[in-house]
């Protein structure tokens, strides 16, 4: 399941440079997560590394896009070869 980032957060921006996927931008106001490029750090990491930096617990899983670690390794592939 791709994340999302809510309302919550402040934009302190610490979790965009901590994405290997360059999913994480800046939005109009506060940071987004573009659940093309998420793979919840699938074949790059254990753990979702936004998830990990964050101070203020405002990412979240995004219901809209229910994906299976399989389904996440297939677009870290995918992206890989893009």
């Amino acid at each position: 399941m791709a994340l999302k980032i809510t309302d919550e957060c402040i934009s302190c921006g610490d979790c965009e440079p901590e994405c290997p996927n360059q999913a994480i931008s800046p939005g109009e106001e506060f940071f987004i997560i573009n659940s093309s490029k998420c793979t919840e750090c699938v074949g790059h990491f254990d753990e979702s590394q936004c998830l990990r930096s964050c101070r203020y617990d405002c990412i979240i899983p995004d219901p809209a896009f229910p994906e299976s670690k399989a389904q996440l390794q297939d677009k870290f592939e995918a992206l890989k070869t893009a």
